[in-house]
């Protein structure tokens, strides 16, 4: 069966896949640097592992031709495809925040947690994480440089809030700031940014702090990994802190209320629905959808819940 590919060249030799997870299109983005060095930032899922690799082929990257990895953090939407990518191209290295490094040499507990929260549904939509040998992870601490090849690199700028694991990268060449989740999502269709706040790690004041250290790298330009290119850097950072702090606020309502999960979702949805074309009432039924999965209400007050019990 042949995987058809969205590839869009984004200029520098960036080139955008649309890495399918779970069979939606423009849901996860991955990112191949065609540079001297061959370099793929976030592979996504398992499952997406066949469509980037059908992608690479077709940009003439071969098994032996990928120099790095890199992730922007753990979580399996970005990062569930390592393992598989790893086994696939024998020589490339893998680059993660330090603090995400063991759960891609040995997944299991990362896996078991993931399986509580999802159960069945795992399946369908990330797939399994497989194990990567750990001698070809390198880990990178606040800061670390990939090489690029020719005198460009990658630089990584470590951005917790959304999760602990979390780093953001900037080309040199491009002056391309690739934000993984800490500048939460971008909705391509009707430009809105909505938060991923989900639990364990989420915090508002490190998310807030993260924000500012993208906003004094001075990037030209935000890849989103859900989804794609966004050219008005201040706006988009200055949106996605904004939304942050609406929903934190409005959490806290909720929990001053003595709200339950389920009451607190609803009333922060409907307290911040006029925010956002993509979640409307006269909104495309799969376009909700898609970003329902990708980051519930649910997901996100439960996320906010945990921080401020955490405060308390």
């Amino acid at each position: 069966m042949e995987t058809t590919t969205t590839i869009t060249p984004l200029g520098g030799d960036v080139y955008e896949i649309d890495t399918r997870m779970a069979g939606y299109t423009g849901i996860t983005a991955g990112y191949l640097i065609l540079s001297d060095r061959p370099c793929l930032v976030e592979p996504g899922t398992s499952g997406s592992a066949p469509v980037v690799q059908a992608a690479l082929r077709e940009m003439g990257v071969g098994p032996d031709d990928l120099a790095s990895v890199v992730v922007t953090h753990i979580h399996l939407d970005h990062a569930g495809g390592v393992g598989d990518i790893a086994g696939m191209y024998p020589r490339a290295e893998i680059v993660v925040h330090e603090k995400g490094a063991r759960h891609l040499a040995d997944p299991s507990r990362l896996m078991r947690s993931a399986r509580m929260i999802y159960g069945d549904a795992l399946d369908t939509l990330f797939g399994e994480l497989k194990p990567t040998d750990a001698a070809r992870i390198r880990a990178v601490e606040d800061t670390g440089v990939i090489d690029l090849g020719g005198g460009r690199r990658l630089e990584s700028h470590y951005s917790p809030g959304h999760a602990k694991h979390h780093v953001g990268l900037v080309d040199s060449q491009t002056g391309d700031l690739y934000v993984g989740d800490a500048a939460g999502i971008y909705v391509p269709e009707t430009a809105d940014v909505l938060p991923a706040t989900p639990p364990p790690d989420f915090d508002l004041g490190t998310a807030l702090e993260s924000l500012g250290k993208f906003r004094s790298l001075g990037p030209q330009r935000l890849l989103f990994a859900h989804y794609g290119p966004v050219q008005e850097v201040e706006d988009t950072l200055e949106r996605s802190a904004e939304e942050l702090r609406i929903w934190v606020d409005a959490v806290k309502d909720a929990r001053d209320q003595g709200l339950d999960l389920d009451h607190a979702v609803a009333m922060v949805v409907d307290r911040t629905r006029g925010r956002y074309s993509a979640v409307g009432d006269d909104i495309d039924p799969e376009l909700a959808a898609k970003y329902e999965i990708l980051s519930s209400a649910e997901s996100n007050v439960a996320g906010i819940m945990h921080s401020l019990g955490r405060q308390a």
